[in-house]
């Protein structure tokens, strides 16, 4: 019986231990998230669109970094944040690369890459180097590439959010008042239960789901130009149905556009691609955004609006 009861309270210690830990994340998350201010945008900058995943590995920076260049070719100034504070991908994918000036506010400058502002934290460290901070310094980090940058006016910016629901998420969903999330996913169903998430989160904090893309829908072959789904078809529109927001496109595979994520000079603003298939997809999903908002924006302006109706003077007291 003596072992049993070393075995119990070895195991009891470790409870107790486990949840002294959890507590202690958790208080640490606590102060940093009650420090948060409130919800405001960044000077300058007019409207905010994430876009999520829920999970990493299903083309999400790709989507991102061509979603904002479709929206500029849309007529929009845009940038665009990388707030991956673990493993950015922009500086890669943009070309763009050094450290950011800093003006006289002491704000960084953002980095200009095929006409679109760009701020990561792969600016700021170099590539060879690990990030290993925990919750607060992360939530700190996401601030900074937020409010301690000189944007330019602009009409939009997009947020490339990190995978999951942690704590760079968290940061960003409580600092900036969203106009929408776009959430991307391949087809399959280990891909759609993290896409849920994301879906469930921005709705728990009231921001609005602008819609899924489809990523990696289908690929069609180069040689005998049969279609086929690698990933399974239709998951993310029945998704999308179930989830009472909408499908905003599909994204094919295709070699070339993973190229262009690793030259630098991303598909979408490759004038050798100006023409393609994949190019146009980008900008129909970047138009149908910019409809949904633009409409949103409209009832906003109409209900705050003074009615034109005139006073009735003589009414009876």
């Amino acid at each position: 019986k003596a072992p049993a009861r070393a075995t119990t309270q070895t195991a009891t210690t470790q409870a107790g231990t486990t949840q002294a830990t959890t507590q202690a994340r958790d208080s640490a998350r606590h102060r940093a998230t009650a420090s948060l201010p409130d919800k405001k945008l960044p000077e300058g900058v007019a409207r905010i669109i994430a876009v999520a995943s829920g999970k990493g590995g299903v083309g999400k920076s790709t989507i991102a970094i061509n979603l904002a260049i479709a929206l500029a070719q849309n007529g929009w100034r845009v940038g665009l944040m990388d707030s991956d504070i673990y493993g950015p991908s922009v500086p890669t994918m943009s070309g763009a690369a050094g450290m950011p000036e800093i003006d006289r506010k002491g704000l960084m400058i953002p980095l200009v890459a095929h006409g679109i502002h760009a701020m990561s934290m792969g600016f700021l460290t170099p590539p060879e180097k690990a990030v290993i901070w925990r919750g607060p310094m992360v939530m700190s980090a996401v601030q900074q590439l937020l409010y301690k940058v000189a944007w330019p006016r602009l009409d939009c910016l997009v947020v490339d959010m990190p995978p999951g629901t942690g704590d760079a998420a968290l940061t960003l969903v409580q600092s900036v008042p969203l106009d929408g999330a776009v959430v991307v996913s391949t087809p399959q169903d280990i891909a759609l239960i993290d896409a849920r998430k994301a879906i469930a989160m921005f709705k728990r904090v009231d921001v609005t789901v602008l819609g899924m893309i489809e990523n990696m829908a289908h690929y069609d072959c180069p040689h005998c130009q049969q279609r086929s789904y690698p990933f399974s078809h239709g998951g993310v529109e029945i998704q999308a149905q179930k989830s009472e927001t909408k499908l905003l496109g599909t994204i094919g595979l295709d070699a070339a556009l993973m190229r262009a994520g690793e030259s630098g000079t991303p598909f979408a603003a490759d004038p050798d691609y100006r023409h393609h298939r994949l190019t146009q997809d980008f900008l129909t999903i970047a138009a149908r955004i910019k409809t949904q908002i633009g409409a949103r924006d409209d009832q906003s302006s109409s209900a705050s609006a003074p009615s034109s109706e005139p006073a009735d003077n003589h009414a009876n007291p």
